[in-house]
């Protein structure tokens, strides 16, 4: 997956073969937040004005921009995998809440960015 990330917020990146665009939207919102461009530079560019836009909109309506997410995760997963990874936390010396957050972190940073210059809110 292709993404950008600035001020906190992150846009999944992908290729519109029918109007030979580059589309992407920003993601964890319930907002619906989408940009385009023909070329890599002008994405990033509309894409800084895409989150810019959504946030002088939120102020502008005396609405709070919904943040990606806010840290908390509800997961529900079969018993034996809910054991296996209490067993596998134990075994680590961490408590079940820290292994998967490792975990979690660990697969999510395995995925390449569009432009690693945006990860940092640039």
């Amino acid at each position: 997956m292709n993404t950008l990330t600035y001020k906190g917020y992150t846009a999944r990146i992908d290729f519109d073969e029918r109007d030979n665009l580059l589309v992407g939207r920003l993601l964890g919102l319930r907002d619906r937040v989408s940009f385009h461009a023909e070329n890599v530079a002008d994405l990033r560019a509309a894409f800084i004005e895409a989150v810019d836009d959504y946030l002088e909109t939120c102020a502008h309506i005396g609405k709070s921009p919904e943040k990606p997410a806010s840290g908390r995760l509800m997961l529900r997963v079969p018993p034996e995998v809910h054991s296996a990874a209490l067993i596998a936390a134990q075994a680590a010396g961490q408590s079940l809440n820290q292994w998967a957050s490792q975990v979690l972190k660990d697969a999510a940073q395995s995925r390449a960015p569009l432009d690693q210059r945006y990860q940092r809110g640039v």
